[in-house]
């Protein structure tokens, strides 16, 4: 292996195995998160192994990663986490593309503006969804998990 590696940098100038080395080494580098980058920070394998009054922090910390989110209430310490997935892409014909509703509760494709003139309302173009949450209740003591609750979207 490292004989082909040998053949192929042979004769090539120092610079481009430098910048070839540079381009790999650097999300090792710069400590990239490609967890939290991606989204994928909750694995639902790994919320099947939690139980409630075993499963440790330093366990959960290996199992899903720093929390984005800490709680701290006088039960103790609350993780939580949320993963992401894309958004729906839009349809490439202009005729077949709904309004996305930025109100949840609203079934009506307009709204009215300040000055009440009616508007559409606006579409989501690209952007992120929420894919699944994970909330983790500690002991008072903060070392070992009381409870969890998972939901998927």
């Amino acid at each position: 292996m490292f004989q082909a590696i040998n053949r192929y940098w042979r004769g090539r100038p120092p610079r481009a195995l430098a910048l070839s080395l540079a381009v790999m080494l650097l999300p090792l580098l710069l400590g990239a998160d490609w967890k939290g980058a991606t989204g994928q920070t909750i694995n639902p394998r790994h919320v099947q192994r939690l139980k409630n009054g075993v499963t440790t922090k330093h366990e959960i910390l290996l199992y899903f990663g720093e929390p984005q989110e800490v709680i701290r209430t006088p039960e103790g310490p609350i993780f939580k986490y949320a993963s992401f997935k894309d958004a729906p892409a839009l349809p490439t014909k202009p005729e077949d593309r709904q309004p996305v509703m930025t109100h949840q509760e609203s079934s009506n494709p307009f709204y009215l503006d300040e000055k009440k003139q009616i508007k559409t309302l606006p579409r989501k173009k690209e952007g992120k969804e929420l894919r699944s949450t994970l909330s983790i209740r500690f002991k008072p003591d903060g070392e070992t998990m009381m409870s969890y609750e998972y939901k998927e979207y």
